[in-house]
C-alpha cells in the first residue's frame, strides 16, 4: 500500500501570502528615503544610550525585588485565618491592579505636595525626633522604584497565592500532624513546592517590568527611553532613536526569555523526579 501525504494548498497559499506581505514590509522599511539607519547604526553603542541600558536593568531588578517581596508578604497575608490581615492584603492588590502604573508613578513623584517632609515622631502631636524634605528620599529614581514595586507587588501577590493553593492540602495537614507550625509549614513545605509553579508568571512579570520602566521617563528618570529622548530632541531623529530603543528592549527580553526557559526546564525536571520518586514510593 502506497501512502500519499494530503496535500494542503489552502496553507501553501496563506504561508506564501504572508511571507510576500513581510517582504514587503521590511523592504518599504528598508528602502524609505525618510529613515536614516547609519544614524541607528551611529547611537546603538552611545554612551548615553548604553547608561540607559544599565540604568533601565537597575531599575528593573530593583523594583522586581520590591515587588516579590511585598508579593510574598500580602499572598500569605490573604491567606491568613486573621480577617485583618486579609482584607488589608485584599484591599492592597485591589487598589494597586485597579489603577494605571503611570498614574501611581506621577503620584508617588509629587507626593511631597500632600507630605512635605519625612520623620519620626509622637503621632497626633508636634513632637518630631527626626525629618527630612521628602522630596530628598523620593527622588524620580527612588519614585520609580516604588510605583513599579508597589504595583507588581499587587500582581505578584496573586501569582505567589495561586501558587500556595496549587499545595495539596494533604500535605498541610500531615505537617500540622507532625507538629509543625504553621510558619514552618509555609517555609519548609509549601512554599519550596510553590516555586515550580511561580516561576513562569514571575519570569512574565520579570519581562513586562523591564517594558513597564520605560513608564519612569515621564518623570524625568533617564533610563533606556528616557536616554533616547534626550538625544532625539537635539538631532530631531525621533524615529531612528526609537529604533536604537526598541533593539535594545528585544536584545534584552531575548536574553532574559532564554534565561526563563533555561530556569523553567531546571524546575520542570526537579518536579519529574520527585514525581517519579513519588510514583514508586507508592
Amino acid at each position: 500500500m502506497v501512502v500519499v501525504p494530503v496535500r494542503h494548498y489552502g496553507r501553501a497559499v496563506a504561508g506564501a501570502a504572508v511571507l510576500l506581505v513581510l517582504l514587503g514590509l521590511v523592504l518599504s522599511v528598508a528602502r524609505n528615503e525618510n529613515l536614516d539607519f547609519a544614524v541607528v547604526a551611529e547611537n546603538m553603542f552611545e554612551p548615553v544610550v548604553l547608561g540607559g541600558v544599565g540604568l533601565t536593568l537597575l531599575l528593573t531588578f530593583i523594583s522586581m525585588a520590591v515587588g516579590i517581596l511585598i508579593g510574598v508578604i500580602a499572598a500569605i497575608a490573604r491567606l491568613s485565618p486573621n480577617p485583618v490581615l486579609r482584607s488589608v492584603s485584599a484591599g492592597y492588590v485591589w487598589f494597586f491592579r485597579g489603577t494605571p502604573v503611570l498614574v501611581q508613578l506621577i503620584f508617588w513623584f509629587n507626593i511631597g505636595i500632600i507630605f512635605p517632609r519625612l520623620g519620626i515622631g509622637i503621632p497626633f502631636t508636634d513632637v518630631t525626633f527626626w525629618s527630612v524634605p521628602i522630596n530628598d528620599v523620593i527622588t524620580p529614581l527612588n519614585a520609580a522604584i516604588l510605583g513599579l514595586g508597589l504595583n507588581s507587588g499587587a500582581y505578584i501577590a496573586e501569582i505567589i497565592r495561586a501558587g500556595i493553593l496549587s499545595v495539596s492540602k494533604g500535605q498541610v495537614d500531615a505537617a500540622y500532624a507532625l507538629g509543625m507550625s504553621r510558619r514552618l509549614t509555609m517555609r519548609r513545605i509549601v512554599l519550596p513546592q510553590s516555586v515550580p509553579i511561580v516561576i513562569p508568571p514571575l519570569s512574565n512579570e520579570f519581562i513586562g517590568m523591564l517594558k513597564y520602566s520605560a513608564l519612569a521617563s515621564v518623570i524625568a528618570v533617564q533610563e533606556l527611553l528616557g536616554s533616547v529622548e534626550n538625544i532625539y530632541s537635539r538631532n530631531l531623529r525621533v524615529l531612528e532613536l526609537l529604533i536604537v530603543a526598541s533593539i535594545w528592549y528585544l536584545i534584552i527580553t531575548t536574553f532574559f526569555t532564554f534565561a526563563q526557559r533555561l530556569l523553567e526546564r531546571r524546575f520542570s525536571r526537579g518536579r519529574a523526579m520527585v514525581g517519579a520518586a513519588g510514583g514508586v514510593r507508592a
